[in-house]
């Protein structure tokens, strides 16, 4: 695959906005299962309400991965990216303003609407800008990983205070991100696939949609941990009180460092055996973490779930190659992104009618879906090709 990169017309300010952007994105939306448990605590909301919640910020992230193809169209990058990237900001004051599920509801849909945003154009940015496609979006979900890593610490920290201060310190983290997009320059963005036919024709890729389910299913058991793993392990009696936070930090530790050592150390030359392989090791070791019954073996299985998803997401996309555009990602990224809709609300469903271990153990099944996806790609890619297709 060509790539901007590769004609030597690389942007170094737009990749470094998608890299800084996506490294903020990852602190305001990891923070939101930290903050619905916060408010779960302060306002006595049942788990079927955490569900709900959670679900509006889906279905806004679902719904602004369709808005960044069309709005880009029709008012141009600049402006779409500015309009939808404000949903962090805004989300995070009205969930500071207010404790009414409609209004908190409608926080956590801005929320959603200012992730979507941000990945549709950090992931065309970097994508756009870097000589090898696999490495440039591990490091970028590396930046994720590490504003997910550090977001523990900002809410705990301020949650001391209020739990309303953090909501507010989140808030001004989403105008920073908004105010870099503002700044940066958007010009020529996505432009070699009008060069080289881009259009709709991925549509009729068998692998496109291989890749779609994959991404779907690694949303659905990702979003599912992020959103549910705090309030399942206090819920449980396996941590309690403050530490249970801190369970988010064990988890993006453990995705930072296996991205960074994709992108630099041990580089995947065959995707499809290399998701396989992250697939096995995530199904196997979420069953064993809903089995887990003290702290440290639940700490050390989630380490390893998270260092075995790690690079499924970064990899798959990247799989994408030549049909990576605005056009495909606002397609592929929204219908994968009903995954992270689904699961979490399921699991509240489940939890409020039998338990809270009951509806993290529905979280399995995505699991399986990953590894069966990977398998599907690999064996696509092996037949049409007689041997290894590297990303």
């Amino acid at each position: 695959m060509q790539t901007q990169a590769d004609k030597g017309t690389v942007n170094i300010w737009q990749r470094n906005t998608g890299l800084a952007a996506f490294a903020i994105s990852g602190a305001c939306a990891i923070s939101s299962g930290i903050v619905v448990s916060l408010l779960q605590e302060r306002l006595g909301f049942p788990y079927g309400t955490t569900g709900v919640l959670l679900a509006f910020m889906n279905i806004g992230n679902f719904l602004a991965g369709f808005a960044a193809g069309l709005l880009t169209g029709k008012i141009g990058m600049k402006r779409a990216v500015a309009i939808l990237a404000a949903g962090y900001a805004l989300g995070y004051f009205l969930m500071a303003a207010g404790g009414r599920v409609w209004l908190l509801a409608a926080a956590f849909f801005l929320v959603g609407i200012g992730k979507g945003g941000t990945i549709n154009t950090c992931t065309v940015l970097v994508g756009d800008n870097s000589p090898n496609r696999t490495r440039g979006m591990n490091i970028m979900h590396g930046g994720y990983a590490l504003g997910a890593l550090l977001c523990p610490f900002l809410v705990s920290w301020t949650a001391k205070v209020d739990s309303r201060l953090s909501a507010m310190l989140l808030g001004c983290c989403g105008l920073l991100l908004w105010l870099l997009f503002v700044a940066a320059p958007m010009e020529g963005v996505g432009g070699r696939k009008k060069k080289t036919g881009g259009g709709t024709e991925f549509l009729k890729s068998k692998k496109f949609w291989l890749l779609t389910g994959l991404i779907f299913c690694q949303n659905a058991a990702e979003t599912s941990v992020v959103g549910w793993m705090v309030t399942y392990f206090k819920g449980s009696g396996i941590l309690s009180g403050a530490l249970s936070a801190y369970t988010v930090t064990v988890m993006w530790t453990a995705t930072l460092v296996l991205r960074l050592l994709i992108a630099f150390v041990f580089p995947i030359k065959d995707t499809g055996s290399a998701m396989i392989k992250m697939g096995f090791c995530c199904t196997i070791f979420y069953i064993f973490l809903i089995m887990a019954k003290g702290p440290v073996s639940a700490i050390v299985l989630l380490f390893g779930f998270a260092a075995s998803m790690a690079g499924m997401n970064p990899t798959a996309v990247a799989s994408a190659g030549s049909m990576a555009s605005m056009a495909s990602m606002g397609v592929m990224l929204p219908l994968a992104s009903v995954g992270a809709i689904v699961m979490p609300w399921a699991i509240g469903m489940v939890a409020q009618r039998a338990g809270i271990t009951a509806g993290m153990a529905c979280n399995v099944a995505p699991c399986v879906g990953m590894l069966w996806f990977s398998w599907a790609v690999r064996r696509l890619e092996h037949g049409k090709t007689g041997g290894v297709t590297a990303a």
